[in-house]
């Protein structure tokens, strides 16, 4: 699968988080052979777990698919850049690449405030691909919050 088609699952996972009140980012898991392996959304407020991000419930789907912690070489593929602790989940579980596709100029830990996946300091490092399809990512993100605010 390639990661426009990777990038459309994850925001069907996005718009799933809006059933529950969840801030609406998704994230996919392809294995090495481009096969998926987990898709998840955010499920913070549902779970009312702070670490219930979709790219961490991603992860340990993926693992548990695979039978491995180890990601070697499998792609995660998220809606929003990944945060600090996102991120250090893909670190954690050596993932190959990460993919996004809105910025979080705020939050974001793969290029825009931090890069966490290319630090040479630490163990592992994963290739970045910033971009896919930002513009249906971002809108669906500024729906959202659009719709919290009081007119």
């Amino acid at each position: 699968m390639d990661d426009d088609g990777a990038m459309g699952l994850a925001l069907d996972e996005a718009r799933a988080a809006l059933a529950h009140g969840d801030v609406p980012i998704g994230a996919v898991v392809l294995a090495a052979d481009g096969r998926l392996v987990a898709r998840r959304h955010n499920e913070r407020e549902h779970l009312g777990d702070p670490t219930a991000h979709a790219e961490v419930l991603a992860l340990r789907d993926a693992a548990a698919a695979l039978g491995s912690w180890r990601l070697t070489g499998a792609s995660l593929v998220v809606t929003l850049e990944p945060c600090p602790m996102c991120a250090g989940a893909a670190w954690a579980a050596q993932v190959g690449r990460v993919v996004y596709g809105a910025a979080d100029l705020k939050a974001g830990a793969t290029g825009s405030l931090y890069n966490v996946a290319v630090d040479q300091r630490l163990n592992h490092t994963s290739d970045v691909r910033a971009g896919v399809r930002a513009d249906e990512c971002a809108a669906l993100l500024t729906s959202f919050f659009a719709g919290l605010r009081p007119t």
